[in-house]
């Protein structure tokens, strides 16, 4: 059977993955959610926007003569998981999992753990503070909810619409970051609580540090619920996988 990767990607991981099948010369494409302006550029054949559900992406592995599918996408992009997992299974292709293992606290973090954006809002009732909020542009709008705040939102590109916040300052910036960095930003904006999902991986990590050294709150959002596939934590044990489900 001819090898022909689909790498579902968006994350470092993927992109680790990317460089390694393109040396080694796999037939692969790249595919991209298309929520970033300027994705980073992949050493592969990229492909960038949606595939119109599972039913589309099953039809699209058909067409394109996929014969195996990396989710490499974020550990909160359930939606697309989801629709790989299925689209897999209908389409009798093998499917794995490459990501991160999730983050676990450590002496001195203050972690307030809820389930999704709108527990993270109600967790934020109360007097006035000063939020780092560092989910991605699409989470912003739910935190109307608990405008009294003043929101330092961390993202990749400028909002095309000025978010609905009465108050906010935007910071543009791209992973990866490091403790100084994370340090210098939440005490030149005077943070009082930082909101993120636990996206694990080492590219965001520092804000984690950077609030235990500063004695800040974290409101952590917890992963969703993902499909029950083959998984791993390298892109060396993606191209394994690949070969042994190629000689069985």
């Amino acid at each position: 059977m001819t090898t022909k990767l689909l790498i579902l990607g968006g994350t470092t991981e993927a992109s680790a993955l990317a460089g390694l099948v393109a040396a080694a010369g796999v037939d692969a494409v790249f595919s991209y959610a298309g929520r970033v302006a300027a994705p980073k550029s992949q050493p592969l054949p990229t492909r960038v926007g949606g595939f119109g559900g599972a039913d589309g992406l099953a039809q699209y592995i058909g067409e394109s003569n996929i014969s195996h599918v990396v989710d490499a996408t974020h550990p909160f992009a359930a939606q697309m998981s989801w629709n790989a997992y299925h689209a897999c299974k209908a389409e009798d292709v093998p499917m794995i999992a490459l990501t991160r293992p999730a983050w676990c606290a450590q002496a001195g973090d203050r972690w307030r753990h809820v389930s999704d954006v709108d527990g993270a809002v109600a967790a934020l009732a109360g007097r006035a503070k000063r939020v780092l909020l560092a989910l991605g542009k699409q989470n912003v709008p739910a935190f109307v909810g608990a405008s009294q705040h003043h929101y330092v939102l961390r993202l990749v590109d400028q909002p095309e619409v000025a978010p609905d916040l009465p108050h906010h300052t935007v910071v543009l910036a791209r992973g990866p970051f490091d403790v100084a960095g994370d340090l210098a930003l939440m005490r030149d904006h005077a943070i009082d609580v930082v909101v993120c999902k636990n996206s694990g991986g080492s590219g965001a990590e520092a804000k984690l540090a950077a609030a235990r050294a500063l004695d800040l709150p974290v409101i952590l959002i917890d992963r969703p619920d993902l499909p029950q596939c083959d998984t791993c934590a390298t892109a060396e044990a993606v191209v394994e996988w690949v070969a042994q489900t190629r000689a069985t």
